[in-house]
Formats: structure tokens, C-alpha cells, sequence
């Protein structure tokens, strides 16, 4: 496995959650780091991306000011803390690592190694 995303739940709507992603050897030195998700009867969107050397972070609207991106390249681990969260954030979240340009860095083209999926579910 070359990405192992743990930390999923359920949790009730205004509270909080953190993803964990744990790179393997191979993922380490990829320069993007992001996370996708997944709710079901819907195609897999993009989240948030942090690139290794800038940690500049990436976000989707929908997750703006809620979510928070970060990256540990010492322990060769990402997180996602997310806040406030919402019903409509319910889904299978994945972790992703390849070396997108900027054009793809949103684009689950732009990675080349994914993680199994964390099952986040929000109650209202």
C-alpha cells in the first residue's frame, strides 16, 4: 500500500474531524500531496493539495475556510483537519500523491498513487 489514509467517522454536523495519511517509500518524494473524495452516485472531487517544497495549500470552494491541509515531510505524513463539517461532506475520502503541475494539481490526473479511502459521515 503506498498510501494509508486512516481517521474517518461519524460525527454530528458543526463538529470536527482530522485525516491522517501515511506515505510509503514511494510516495515520499512525490512533490503533490492531495485528497479527493468520493460520496456516493457521484464522481471523485477534489478537496485540497499541498506541494512538497512551497506547502503553498490548494482548496475546493466547498471547503474553504472549513478545512485545513497540512503536510509533515519528516514523518512522511499529510492531514487534513476539517472543521464545521457538514452533511453534504459525507463520503469515502482518499489520499493521493504524484508531481502535478499546476494545471492538474486539482485533477486526480495529476496523481499517480492513491490510497484505499476513510469513510467520513456527517449527521445533521
Amino acid at each position: 500500500v503506498q498510501l494509508q489514509a486512516s481517521g474517518g467517522g461519524l460525527v454530528q454536523a458543526g463538529e470536527s474531524l482530522r485525516l491522517s495519511c501515511e506515505a510509503s517509500e514511494r510516495a515520499r518524494g512525490r512533490n503533490g500531496m492531495a485528497w479527493f473524495r468520493q460520496a456516493p452516485g457521484k464522481e471523485r472531487e477534489f478537496v485540497a493539495a499541498v506541494r512538497r517544497f512551497t506547502s503553498a495549500p490548494y482548496y475546493a470552494d466547498s471547503v474553504k475556510g472549513r478545512f485545513t491541509i497540512s503536510r509533515d515531510n519528516a514523518k512522511n505524513m499529510m492531514f487534513l483537519q476539517m472543521n464545521s463539517l457538514k452533511p453534504e461532506d459525507t463520503a469515502v475520502y482518499y489520499c493521493a500523491a504524484g508531481d502535478p503541475i499546476i494545471s492538474t494539481i486539482r485533477s486526480s490526473n495529476g496523481y499517480s498513487l492513491w490510497g484505499q479511502g476513510t469513510q467520513v459521515t456527517v449527521s445533521s
